[in-house]
This record gives C-alpha cells, sequence and structure tokens, in this order.
C-alpha cells in the first residue's frame, strides 16, 4: 500500500511538468525533517527525463507546493466487555505498547508522577519511522491522553481515551471513546495519511481489547441488540 501511495506521489510531481520514470528500487530516501524526496545519482538520473539544461550528482524533487496540509481526525465509540478499571490499566500501559500497538517499534516509559507521565516512543509505518515524546496525562479509571511534544513527522499529534460505564446490568463492561488527531509536519508526508489511517488508526481500539483479553481473560458476553459501535473521521 506505502508503495502504491509512493507511486502517485510520483504520478503529481509528472503532472507539474516533471516527465518521471519510476527509478530502480533503493534509490528513494526520505528525509523527513524538510519533507523531500531525494533521489540518488547518477543511477537514477539515468532514468529520468528532464525539462533542465544540467543535471546535478544529487537531485531534489519538493513536491510540497501542490500539496495542501490538513489536520486529520478519527473517533469511535463503542461498548466492550471489559470494566473501566480494566481498560484504564491496559491503556495506562504505557510500557508495554511495543508489545501489542499497530506499528509501535518501542515504548518507554521515561518519567512519571501522580496523574502524568513521560514517554518516548518510536512508530513505524512504512516507508518513515516517527521517534517521538508523549506526554500522558492520567485520570483513573476514566481517562488517559497523550500528546506527542517533539516529533519530527508530525506536526501534531493528540491521542484521547475516555472510559465511562456500560450497560446497565451488566457490570464488568464499559463504553470506550477513543479519539485521534493529527497533522503531518511535511506536505509530502501529508500524502500519507491514508496508509496511517488504514495501518495504525482504524486498528487502534481493537488493538487494546485484544490486549485486555489477553490480559484479564474473555470478555463478558453482551447481547447483540444492546450492543453500539460508532466512527467518525474527518
Amino acid at each position: 500500500m506505502a508503495a502504491r501511495r509512493l507511486r502517485e506521489v510520483l504520478q503529481l510531481g509528472a503532472r507539474g511538468g516533471l516527465r518521471l520514470r519510476a527509478p530502480p528500487a533503493g534509490s528513494f530516501r526520505y528525509m523527513p525533517s524538510c519533507g523531500i524526496l531525494m533521489i540518488r545519482a547518477p543511477h537514477a538520473v539515468g532514468n529520468l527525463d528532464w525539462d533542465l539544461s544540467a543535471q546535478h550528482s544529487r537531485t531534489f524533487i519538493n513536491f510540497t507546493a501542490p500539496f495542501t496540509n490538513k489536520r486529520k481526525e478519527y473517533s469511535e465509540r463503542r461498548i466492550i466487555g471489559y470494566s473501566m478499571q480494566e481498560m484504564y490499566d491496559v491503556v495506562s500501559n504505557v510500557d508495554e505498547y511495543k508489545d501489542f500497538v499497530p506499528w509501535c517499534k518501542k515504548s518507554v516509559v521515561v518519567s512519571k508522577r501522580t496523574g502524568h507521565a513521560k514517554a518516548q516512543l518510536e512508530v513505524g509505518f512504512p516507508p518513515v519511522v516517527e521517534r517521538y515524546t508523549s506526554i500522558v496525562t492520567l485520570v483513573r479509571p476514566h481517562m488517559v491522553k497523550a500528546v506527542c511534544t517533539d516529533g519530527k513527522l508530525f506536526n501534531h499529534l493528540e491521542t484521547s481515551w475516555r472510559f465511562s460505564p456500560g450497560i446497565p446490568g451488566y457490570p464488568r463492561t464499559c463504553t470506550v471513546d477513543f479519539s485521534i488527531s493529527f497533522e503531518f509536519r511535511s506536505l509530502l508526508h501529508s500524502q500519507l495519511a491514508t496508509v496511517f489511517f488504514d495501518e495504525v488508526v482504524k486498528q487502534m481500539v481493537a488493538a487494546f481489547e485484544r490486549r485486555a483479553g489477553k490480559t484479564f481473560g474473555p470478555e463478558t458476553r453482551i447481547p447483540r441488540e444492546l450492543m453500539f459501535h460508532e466512527v467518525h473521521q474527518t
């Protein structure tokens, strides 16, 4: 999927006046801090037709101009067959994110005090990897909120989990409200928003629910007519 998105970006560049043919595999390198795509030369240059009088040893293609950046938001609400405390315990245990959260490669809590934590995380979804610090606000057993403070890939990244009582008569259930908003710092990387949505965001709640099952055992069986699941994204 990531490769397909990359090809689409190249096609957009071609419409802007550059006649591009795909260079050999391994000739791309992302530079997240400045939002440009570098094509190594001379191997790649031999496969590119340029409307330029001279060619340099390294060519930088900046595709940022045609694109517009936009903050993306996603929210999900559902009834889950685990208690508020159980879901809170799973979500607040940031140290274990690397073991089950989609594409999370590293998660380390570096400091913690009552109601707050500071964690270092690494999230990799092809073709980029983001390392950032997250400031986590904890309100047991009602809320876990995390804000990215120093990411190079994201201009803004904030996630929020809220837990409230579930179905009356079913004490080991709760209502989970999950929301995430993000904006890529680089306009080029903003084209990865669809990949990020599909590979990370849309799988998040299900991943934590599975983790609760592994930690606390089978969930409470909820009659189908009492269940609900709402999703919104912009």
